[in-house]
């Protein structure tokens, strides 16, 4: 089903996840395209983001943001292409950042809608190290995290958009950098082509004991992106008076009931107290407008001057955005995930 002059294709929740997604989970319509009233611009989106939280949308679980309904569009960040405007600052052609959802057309009155100008360098970047992971990571980081240089900087999903994007700012600021991240490429790719001083393979038996040599001298910043063993490895590692800027727990998303075994709350209480660990949650919404100038162009310029690398993966086909975010879920990634809605496709 290519993308449409004529229809708009939109993946729907269909059914509420029990575990991880699956095919019943999305299901695609077709509806007409939306015609723009007074004040409204026609959106057509060019690339869609696929990020962890959209597992939480599709829960009905008390969150930080309100559920995706069942027969409504999937949420998520795109960027777009105006093909019609009746909105003051936006005109034809332009390519915008906004959260139009799993569907080839949206409708907006220019709410929350980034201008990004008729002809971008990388427009898809705005979903990725100049969007919502890359402020996410500098700002946990340097807000939360408030490393020094000399410090150890751990850093989960090392090699995804948000892990990536910490561990160069680790660098830049002068600290010693693990990363952890899922098999031997993804190693390499944070140590030969990130900069980072060293990378755990999460899916070694032993990481446990790799990560223990790797940060001899303890971790003073741990940056949680992950949860499940690999926290459990890392708690033991902390320096007194770490911090944890604590971003997801992509390891629990898909879970059903808590983890078997003995109850580990005292214990991990305990190391809390002990170590007058910081751990601070946050939702970079929070505070997106009233630091997103300062972070786009310190990221620019981070980013011209060759401090910064950035990759994504990107899949083409509005069609194949289900099977790439289950993938997602699994860590089978290598970058920053985007579909790509091609032009070339459209019929």
């Amino acid at each position: 089903m290519a993308r449409s002059e004529t229809t708009n294709r939109q993946w729907i929740l269909n059914r509420r996840p029990k575990g991880e997604p699956d095919a019943d989970t999305l299901k695609m319509i077709e509806s007409d395209i939306p015609q723009p009233g007074p004040g409204q611009m026609l959106l057509r989106a060019e690339y869609l983001s696929l990020d962890p939280y959209m597992r939480g949308r599709m829960s009905d679980a008390p969150s930080y943001a309100e559920p995706v309904q069942i027969g409504q569009v999937m949420a998520g960040g795109t960027v777009s292409r105006v093909i019609r405007s009746g909105v003051d600052g936006f005109a034809e052609g332009d390519f915008v950042l906004n959260y139009g959802g799993w569907q080839d057309y949206s409708l907006s009155d220019g709410t929350g809608v980034q201008n990004l100008g008729a002809a971008p360098d990388n427009p898809s970047w705005a979903l990725g190290i100049l969007g919502m992971p890359g402020i996410t990571a500098w700002h946990g980081l340097t807000a939360i995290g408030q490393p020094q240089p000399g410090e150890t900087i751990a850093v989960a999903a090392a090699t995804g958009p948000v892990g990536a994007t910490v561990g160069q700012i680790g660098k830049i600021m002068g600290c010693r950098v693990i990363g952890i991240a899922g098999g031997a490429e993804k190693c390499s790719y944070a140590v030969d082509t990130l900069g980072f001083d060293a990378c755990i393979d999460h899916k070694d038996a032993a990481m446990p004991e790799r990560l223990a040599q790797a940060a001899p001298d303890g971790i003073d910043v741990y940056f949680e992106n992950v949860g499940g063993k690999v926290l459990d490895a890392v708690i033991p590692l902390l320096n007194t008076h770490a911090r944890i800027p604590l971003c997801g727990l992509v390891a629990n998303y898909n879970a059903t009931a808590l983890p078997d075994g003995p109850d580990r709350m005292g214990w991990l209480m305990s190391q809390i107290l002990i170590k007058r660990l910081t751990v601070k949650g946050f939702i970079i919404f929070d505070s997106y407008a009233e630091k997103y100038q300062e972070f786009s162009q310190q990221m620019s310029d981070w980013i011209s001057e060759g401090k910064i690398q950035y990759r994504e993966d990107i899949v083409d086909g509005l069609e194949n955005a289900p099977q790439a975010f289950a993938g997602l879920l699994k860590g089978k990634n290598f970058g920053k995930l985007v579909i790509r809605l091609d032009d070339e496709n459209v019929s």
